[in-house]
């Protein structure tokens, strides 16, 4: 069946915070109107998201079908590898400064251009491996400005581990974990082999020894699009 297609529109807005342009893909459903109000889901990996999680044509349906909330989707494509690196990885030379154009930068900027509810409820980040790692970052650092966040195959070491120990209302945020069980063996961008899944198990403890709104699951297969594409239906319709 064919749904009415939302459009995606590309914007660029410059970041003090990063000191450089930063390019935004939004997605906007088909019937958006300025008189209704939407919730925001920010993705990093932005055009990975579109293209290989085909995240909006998933919208067009649910929204169609009143399947979830109203909804605008804004997707942060990263540069290149090294990039995607420098900004999301927890030992990354930008990632505070990516952090802080998420919360400082762009929420405003949004809530600004669009009729959005300017409640940290309403916004959910997502992001699948090193992108899914900054989204929890900026979410334990900045839980009234994002009360949601997905997180696909995370990558999570030590400083991960111990901001969600160290996090003083976990309360406040709503959270999604998935990872693989053949991710044992993940080829990283720096070249090395790692290990996803014991420390996922780690941080999928931690998180549920605190009074988060949790979901969790292990999914049979390895760190790829072929697997967290098709997740995105549950996992859309879970948190909106």
């Amino acid at each position: 069946m064919q749904f009415p297609k939302g459009t995606i529109k590309e914007l660029t807005i410059y970041s003090k915070e990063l000191g450089e342009e930063m390019q935004l893909l939004i997605y906007l459903p088909a019937n958006f109107s300025p008189l209704y109000k939407y919730s925001l889901l920010i993705a990093q990996d932005g055009r990975d998201y579109f293209q290989l999680g085909r995240i909006g044509r998933l919208a067009d349906e649910y929204l169609y079908e009143k399947e979830i909330e109203n909804l605008i989707i804004v997707g942060v494509p990263y540069k290149n590898v090294k990039d995607r690196r420098k900004k999301y990885h927890p030992e990354g030379v930008q990632t505070q400064s990516y952090i802080r154009f998420l919360a400082h930068e762009l929420v405003p900027f949004l809530d600004q251009e669009f009729p959005t509810y300017h409640m940290g409820s309403t916004r959910a980040l997502i992001g699948d491996s090193l992108g899914a790692t900054v989204s929890l970052m900026t979410a334990l650092q900045y839980p009234h400005t994002f009360g949601k966040v997905l997180l696909q195959s995370p990558y999570v070491d030590q400083q991960v581990l111990e901001l969600v120990a160290d996090l003083p209302e976990p309360q406040l945020l709503d959270i999604y974990h998935i990872i693989g069980k053949q991710e044992t063996e993940v080829q990283m961008t720096n070249g090395k082999v790692g290990d996803f899944l014991t420390p996922n198990r780690q941080l999928s403890k931690l998180l549920k020894e605190r009074p988060f709104t949790y979901f969790y699951e292990e999914f049979n297969g390895n760190h790829t699009w072929t697997y967290w594409q098709p997740d995105l239906r549950r996992a859309l319709k879970m948190l909106f």
